[in-house]
């Protein structure tokens, strides 16, 4: 569990990768068939995905993975010209750990994963270097859970989590095209949330299962830095300045709910929807210690005014022999992220996410690789709303995106 939580120290961007910037590729085998796996939860990333299915756990099982993901937005200006992110790869870790105890229906579990991601960056020359120019989430979740074996076909969990949230977000200030100036926006924080699941058996092919995030809200502490080094008009050259700033940024709820068919037991067909409640990201006000000379007060307010939005999830796996399967899935993503507010440091879209996967179960060793790939149509923005210099992020976003996660585990 260290390991993996100081890996996150040396990877503190990881990249969004749909529904606003949630993170939900958290295992290879559920990967591997779409993310649809809350109803079936049978390893010990249900942690994330459904901590009721611990239950169907025996003794002891950690798994730990890798998501690395090649990231290729792409934006097309009214003019004609194309720009692509210049920031294309990352890598994410995640482990999980659980324990079903022998003498009492309980089973225990923690996981150290990243549910939300973002990292982008773009050229100065795009139309909007006003907007956006640079951003980089990290969200860090320490995810405690008990799970209760109610009776022989329903479990519910419960869980809580520390979660840990540093943010950077960049941008130009006055000169449209020309990197002469530049804000910056830097902080950090701390906060609580709370999980639960549920799961019911009523036949041996068909399960349900549901889950219930909390929302956080996060008190992002640190500092604005900006700069202007030539003159323009009224506005005269500013040295670096750095002030003490913090922003309250809100994370959403997200319930899911799925069902797992299984016609015979070398087959496991499931459907999940995900609903993630964006509503909750509207105005976040940047609270400075000062501002400057009227050229920038002292509160800030940043405009996202974002839209709930779901996830639809279909997957597949084939048990062979041997202890052997292969997976496939398909995810229809709804967008998050308004025109009249839209934000080219996160390029949301309607999005289609295919994968496959291959694993292996054995004895005291478990493997699954998964393969996936996601695009969208090139989406066409308009009418949003202006920066200080009268700038757009009108034009056509693209989405396109390819993954590989590869998942370990050790039971005894």
């Amino acid at each position: 569990m260290l390991l993996a939580a100081g890996a996150y120290l040396v990877n503190p961007s990881p990249r969004a990768r749909a529904g606003g910037f949630r993170l939900p590729d958290q295992d290879a085998f559920a990967t591997g068939r779409g993310e649809a796996f809350v109803a079936t939860a049978d390893n010990a990333s249900a942690v994330y995905y459904n901590p009721a299915g611990l239950t169907q756990l025996e003794d002891l099982s950690f798994r730990g993975g890798i998501y690395g993901i090649y990231l290729d937005p792409s934006f097309k200006s009214p003019s004609g010209r194309t720009f692509d992110n210049q920031n294309t790869l990352d890598v994410v870790p995640q482990v999980f750990g659980a324990y079903t105890l022998k003498d009492l229906p309980l089973s225990v579990g923690l996981g150290i994963y990243a549910p939300y991601g973002l990292g982008l960056k773009w050229p100065q020359d795009t139309g909007f270097r006003t907007l956006g120019v640079e951003s980089s989430v990290t969200y860090i979740r320490a995810n405690p859970v008990v799970a209760w074996r109610v009776l022989t076909n329903f479990s519910v969990a419960a869980g809580v989590s520390a979660d840990y949230a540093k943010m950077n977000l960049q941008e130009g200030l006055f000169w449209p095209t020309q990197p002469n100036d530049g804000f910056q926006f830097k902080g950090s924080g701390w906060t609580a949330g709370y999980n639960f699941g549920a799961m019911y058996r009523p036949l041996d092919q068909l399960s349900f299962g549901a889950t219930f995030r909390g929302p956080t809200k996060i008190n992002l502490s640190g500092n604005t830095d900006y700069h202007n080094s030539v003159a323009l008009g009224p506005v005269p050259v500013i040295p670096y300045r750095s002030v003490g700033a913090s922003a309250d940024f809100p994370f959403p709820l997200q319930v899911s709910s799925g069902v797992s068919y299984r016609p015979t037991p070398k087959w496991n067909l499931e459907f999940d929807a995900e609903y993630t409640d964006w509503n909750t990201l509207g105005t976040v006000t940047i609270a400075q210690n000062s501002g400057y000379d009227g050229l920038l007060p002292k509160n800030l307010p940043v405009a996202f005014d974002w839209q709930s939005s779901w996830y639809f999830e279909w997957g597949a796996t084939r048990y062979l022999d041997n202890g052997w399967s292969v997976s496939a899935g398909y995810i229809y993503n709804e967008t998050s992220v308004p025109n009249a507010h839209y934000t080219p440091l996160v390029t949301d879209a309607n999005k289609h996410f295919l994968s496959a996967g291959v694993g292996h179960k054995g004895k005291r060793y478990d493997f699954d690789v998964a393969y996936q790939l996601g695009f969208s149509p090139y989406a066409t923005v308009s009418g949003s709303a202006p920066s200080a210099t009268g700038q757009t992020a009108d034009g056509q976003f693209a989405y396109f995106s390819q993954a590989v996660l590869v998942t370990v585990g050790l039971h005894f």
